[in-house]
């Protein structure tokens, strides 16, 4: 068994009482295959990056869970057959982890050498100045 996370987004026209009913639909794949759940955080109604379907908004949830690759599939499978989830992205927690270590590392770089190109560039200009 591994841990994963799960966000998806709604699409805003259901209504949001009626979120956490659903979700738990979803998410009795898992616990019918041994697999347990730890947290579920609905975000609630949040402004969309770009527009989906010609909406600008949906409902977003995290989900929190432990549970074998093939029950993650199968819940991947349910969530895209539903109309009223417009995206999913599952992820083992592992990975997510090591993804932003790495985005954090790469970023950390990046601004070293910003730092460095400055004090190249400042060095230069003040023996220029002289």
């Amino acid at each position: 068994m591994h841990q994963y996370e799960l966000m998806v987004i709604l699409d805003p026209e259901i209504d949001e009482r009626t979120v956490a009913p659903s979700l738990d639909k979803f998410l009795g794949v898992i616990r019918n295959d041994g697999g347990s759940i730890e947290t579920v955080d609905i975000w609630g109604r949040r402004r969309l990056a770009y527009e989906i379907n010609k909406k600008t908004e949906g409902i977003y949830a995290v989900v929190n869970f432990t549970a074998n690759p093939s029950a993650t599939q199968e819940l991947d499978r349910q969530l895209k057959l539903s109309e009223a989830v417009m995206r999913t992205k599952v992820l083992r927690t592992e990975e997510a982890v090591a993804r932003a270590a790495s985005i954090e590392a790469d970023n950390s770089a990046r601004a070293e050498a910003k730092a460095a190109r400055a004090a190249t560039k400042a060095a230069s200009n003040a023996t220029a100045a002289e």
